[in-house]
C-alpha cells in the first residue's frame, strides 16, 4: 500500500512539474478582402465614415489587381474612410499586419499642420478608451474639435501612415487632437506602385504614444484623404490581421 501511494505521490509531483504548453493564439482576421469573388461593393463588414460630411468622401470598391482582390480607394480633393467595428484584445494579439499600395505620395502634405494633414494612404486603430477619466482640458479640446472642424476625434487612436517626407519611425501627436497619435510607416516615393507589407507592435506603440498599457482595440479603418491639399490619389489596402508575438 505505501508503495502504491508513494508511486502515485511521485507521478502526481512530475504532473504538477511538467510545463503546461497554452493553445497557441489563432490570428484574427480583420480583413479578409483577397476572399471576396465580386468587384466593384464594399467588402463584408466594413462601413463607410465620413467624420466631415460636408467634404467629398472617398471613392472605395473591391477590385482585383495582380489577380487578388483588394480594395482600391480613390481620392479626389475627398476625404473619408472605411471601418470595421471589432474588438481585439492585444494581451494576445498585438502584432497588426497589413499590405498597401499608392500611386503617388501627397506631394503638398505637412503633417505639421491642418492645412497639410493629408496622407496617401492610412491604417487607423481606435481603442477602448474611456474619454470620462481624461482631463477635463483633454475632453474639452475634443469637444472643440469636433464643433469647429466637424471631425469626431477619438479618444485615443494610433494612426499608421505613408507620408511624403519625414522619416519612418516618427511619432508625433495629430495636428487636430493630441489623442490621435501619428506614426510614419512608409515615406516617400521610393516605393509607390509596389506592394508594401507591414507589421507593427500596436501594444508598444500604443505604450510609446501614450506612455500606459494598451487597452482592447475597437475598430479599424483605412483611408486615403487629400481633401486639405486638394491633391488626388489612389491607394490599394490588402488583407488585415492581428497576429500573436513569435508568428513568422
Amino acid at each position: 500500500m505505501m508503495q502504491h501511494l508513494t508511486l502515485g505521490a511521485t507521478l502526481t509531483a512530475l504532473w504538477l512539474l511538467t510545463p503546461v504548453h497554452a493553445q497557441a493564439q489563432a490570428p484574427i482576421d480583420v480583413a479578409t478582402f483577397s476572399r471576396e469573388t465580386t468587384p466593384g461593393g464594399l467588402p463584408p463588414h466594413w462601413q463607410p465614415f465620413n467624420p466631415a460630411p460636408k467634404v467629398k468622401p472617398t471613392v472605395y470598391a473591391l477590385v482585383r489587381d495582380a489577380g487578388r482582390m483588394v480594395v482600391r480607394a480613390d481620392a479626389h480633393q475627398s476625404m473619408s474612410s472605411l471601418i470595421r467595428v471589432l474588438r481585439v484584445d492585444l494581451a494576445q494579439t498585438p502584432l497588426l499586419q497589413w499590405q498597401w499600395r499608392i500611386t503617388r505620395v501627397v506631394a503638398s502634405a505637412d503633417m505639421n499642420t491642418k492645412a497639410g494633414d493629408d496622407y496617401a494612404a492610412r491604417v487607423y486603430v481606435l481603442f477602448d478608451v474611456d474619454s470620462s477619466k481624461l482631463p477635463l482640458s483633454t475632453r474639452l479640446k475634443i469637444k472643440l474639435a469636433k464643433l469647429f472642424y466637424g471631425v469626431d476625434v477619438p479618444a485615443a487612436a494610433l494612426n499608421y501612415v505613408w507620408d511624403n517626407r519625414h522619416p519612418i519611425g516618427t511619432l508625433q501627436p495629430n495636428v487636430y487632437s493630441e489623442r490621435v497619435r501619428m506614426l510614419v510607416v512608409e515615406s516617400g516615393a521610393a516605393h509607390v506602385n509596389a506592394w508594401r507589407t507591414e507589421t507593427r507592435d500596436v501594444a508598444a506603440d500604443f505604450r510609446a504614444a501614450f506612455g500606459e498599457e494598451a487597452p482592447a482595440v475597437v475598430s479599424i479603418a483605412i483611408a486615403s484623404d487629400t481633401d486639405n491639399t486638394g491633391e488626388d490619389v489612389t491607394a490599394w489596402f490588402g488583407d488585415i490581421r492581428f497576429l500573436p508575438r513569435g508568428t513568422p
